[in-house]
C-alpha cells in the first residue's frame, strides 16, 4: 500500500506545497493536536487525493462545455431544468437558481434557444409565462456524460466498506460545513 502511495505522489514540492508543517499557522496547529510525522503524511495524501480529484472533476466539466460549446451557467441551467423533471419551470425561477437578473437570464436562454439546447413553450396555467424545455438532443447528451460520470463515482464508492463510506462523508461534510471557509486560505 505504501508504494502505491508513494507511486502516486507528485513531485516533493508539489507534497510541500499542502504539508501543514511548512506554514507558520498550520505548524502550530499540527504540534497543538500532537500529529506525528505518520500522522501528517496521511494528512497530505488525504489533501493530494483531494486536490487530484477536484483538478480531474474540473477538467471533465470543462471538457463537457467545450463539447457542447456551453458556459458554466449553461451548464449549471440545462442540469437544473433537467432536474426538474416534468416540473414546470420559468425563467424567474431559473433566474434566482442562477443568481442572476432578468436580463442576464433572458441572454442566456436567447443563446441556449439559438444552439438548439432548449425551447420556450406556454405556460400550461400562466398565459404571461413562458416554460423552458431542454432539447432531446440536448437531454440526451447531457444524460450521456453525467450518467458515465456518476457511474464511475458509484463504481468506485461501491469498492469502499460501509465504515470506509461513511469516514469519507464525514470528512466531506465537516468540511462543507466549515463556518469559515475562507480562514485558511
Amino acid at each position: 500500500m505504501a508504494r502505491m502511495l508513494q507511486s502516486r505522489r507528485p513531485g516533493h514540492d508539489t507534497r510541500r506545497e499542502i504539508d501543514p508543517r511548512s506554514h507558520d499557522a498550520s505548524a502550530s496547529l499540527v504540534r497543538e493536536l500532537g500529529l506525528s510525522d505518520a500522522d501528517i503524511e496521511e494528512i497530505v495524501d488525504l489533501f493530494e487525493a483531494m486536490r487530484r480529484w477536484s483538478s480531474a472533476a474540473d477538467a471533465q466539466r470543462a471538457a463537457s462545455r467545450r463539447s457542447m460549446r456551453l458556459g458554466e451557467n449553461d451548464v449549471r441551467a440545462i442540469r437544473f431544468l433537467m432536474a426538474s423533471g416534468d416540473r414546470v419551470v420559468t425563467s424567474t425561477e431559473l433566474a434566482e437558481h442562477l443568481g442572476l437578473k432578468g436580463p442576464s437570464v433572458t441572454k442566456l436562454l436567447d443563446r441556449l434557444e439559438a444552439a438548439g439546447h432548449i425551447h420556450r413553450e406556454p405556460h400550461p396555467s400562466d398565459r404571461r409565462a413562458l416554460s423552458i424545455v431542454v432539447s432531446p438532443g440536448t437531454r440526451a447528451l447531457v444524460s450521456a456524460a453525467v450518467g458515465a460520470e456518476h457511474a464511475r463515482r458509484l463504481r468506485v464508492a461501491a469498492t469502499l466498506s460501509t465504515e470506509e463510506r461513511r469516514a469519507v462523508t464525514r470528512f466531506l461534510s465537516a468540511i462543507a460545513e466549515d463556518p469559515d471557509p475562507g480562514r485558511d486560505a
